[in-house]
């Protein structure tokens, strides 16, 4: 499986002005509105729907259920991407997209509407500065890979400890390291998409970049919601 973390580090300060990367950096961003609108409008379906949400909020087993399958297409996803065929991809990533929104309805039943619409134009505004830092800087961020790795783990864990601690002072470190986190990382996987499609573009790799868009759409969706829920915990004003 081809590994976009395994590029030439002088690939990054070449010239931008490539037509294969921008066509495909351009697909990453479509796809990845995509599943965006996909994942918001489920999302609010699912929390307008007085049945759905006493299903699935209502009975955690089927919650957990939802969970479980959601991660289960995402690896499906992540591992078979350069294996299967294209149409299966894209049916596994909108597959996930919905999953995803089916459960991110629960921010609805959180938080006021007006707050969760603010905090979103906030993301995008973020997300999109660093996007742009990213594909235009000429700083190599590789070296920032290793620690973007190992302060995810810490995230994670960090976060797991706290669902049984419940210590407020840890949920609020945690908030604003998220944040700190996903911004770097918007930044960071942005540039190493656009270097993966100057390989391609080069013919150091061979790679359908219709999936290279998709992966790097998936990585970037990924960076967008986790920004925006970490945001949310700072900006939004519960019910």
């Amino acid at each position: 499986m081809y590994n976009p973390d395994n590029y030439n580090r002088g690939t990054y300060a070449q010239p931008a002005a490539y037509s294969l990367v921008n066509e495909v950096m351009k697909r990453v961003f479509v796809w990845m509105g995509l599943a965006l609108c996909a994942s918001g409008l489920t999302a609010m379906t699912v929390a307008e729907s007085q049945t759905m949400v006493e299903m699935i909020f209502g009975n955690p087993m089927v919650f957990y259920c939802l969970i479980g399958a959601e991660l289960i297409v995402f690896f499906v996803f992540m591992a078979r991407i350069y294996k299967a065929s294209f149409a299966t991809s894209a049916v596994l990533f909108a597959i996930y997209s919905l999953l995803n929104g089916a459960t991110l309805a629960s921010i609805f039943l959180v938080y006021d509407v007006g707050s969760i619409a603010n905090t979103f134009f906030v993301t995008a505004g973020t997300f999109g500065g660093m996007a742009l830092f990213g594909y235009t800087t000429k700083r190599d961020l590789t070296g920032f890979g290793s620690f973007f790795v190992m302060a995810l783990i810490g995230l994670v864990i960090a976060s797991v400890v706290n669902m049984f601690w419940a210590n407020s002072t840890l949920y609020w470190i945690i908030t604003y390291a998220g944040v700190l986190l996903f911004v770097g990382l918007t930044a960071y996987d942005v540039q190493k998409i656009k270097a993966y499609c100057q390989m391609a573009e080069q013919g150091q790799i061979v790679a359908d970049t219709q999936k290279i868009a998709l992966m790097g759409a998936a990585t970037l969706y990924l960076d967008f919601i986790n920004l925006f829920l970490y945001l949310l915990r700072i900006l939004g004003k519960k019910k």
